[in-house]
């Protein structure tokens, strides 16, 4: 027996086999790509069982994968994701969050109260700020608010805050 004619005498279980990994990958990923892969498999397989030739199999296989790829799966997440909440949370929420100095802050730390009443661990972007002055968080550097001056003039302190 050639080898060609084995691949096609078998080629059903290798279809079957490409469907379930692509199915256990999908199970874990959500993302609906390789459960698209996983129905152009299953397109392979209707063809093998058809009869067609292995060659044609994987172009059927291939093209009904694409099309999928293409034009369902985008519909398909973007009705999956039509319910999230579109508001910021964890240190995305941080970001442009004003707050007041607490003890000097330089280039190499200090503390400011955030606007959400949480104290941080603080480093200015340029320049040292003294306490009471207005900050704005720019970014987040592991457990370490980076802010830059919300004032015109960094070392001017703001008014008595009453969250401070």
């Amino acid at each position: 027996m050639e080898l060609i004619e084995v691949v096609e005498q078998w080629a059903w279980i290798g279809w079957l086999v490409l469907i379930l990994v692509f199915l256990v990958i999908e199970m874990l990923t959500l993302d609906f790509t390789f459960l698209m892969l996983s129905i152009g498999g299953l397109a392979g397989l209707v063809t093998d069982l058809l009869g067609a030739p292995i060659w044609l199999q994987v172009i059927i296989a291939a093209g009904v994968a694409a099309a999928l790829v293409l034009l369902l799966r985008p519909p398909l997440l973007r009705r999956l994701r039509r319910g999230e909440d579109p508001t910021p949370s964890n240190v995305d929420a941080l970001i442009g969050l004003g707050g007041t100095v607490v003890s000097s802050v330089g280039a190499h730390g200090g503390q400011v109260k955030l606007a959400n009443g949480d104290v941080w661990t603080a480093r200015s972007e340029a320049g040292d700020l003294e306490p009471g002055a207005r900050v704005r968080v720019s970014r987040i550097d592991g457990a370490t608010a980076i802010v830059r001056s919300d004032s015109p003039d960094p070392l001017t302190p703001a008014p008595e805050d009453p969250l401070a």
